[in-house]
């Protein structure tokens, strides 16, 4: 999933529109947004992360007695 970037959505960030006092509570409204969001799926979200990592192709619990220089 790429990641946005304020300059991909111009018509959400028309520069020198919004007040300052506007851009501090829309940017508490969404990380209250974000926290509540991951509040209820957090488990999901650690799934989903866990699945997408790659598995190591060594134990590592196994000690390496011969490591290359």
């Amino acid at each position: 999933m790429a990641m946005f970037h304020p300059n991909d959505w111009p018509s959400l960030w028309p520069p020198g529109d919004l007040s300052d006092e506007a851009v501090a509570h829309i940017a508490d409204l969404l990380m209250e947004l974000v926290l509540c969001f991951e509040g209820a799926h957090l488990s999901q979200i650690r799934r989903h992360h866990q699945a997408m990592r790659q598995l190591p192709t060594y134990d590592p619990n196994q000690l390496d007695l011969f490591d290359p220089f």
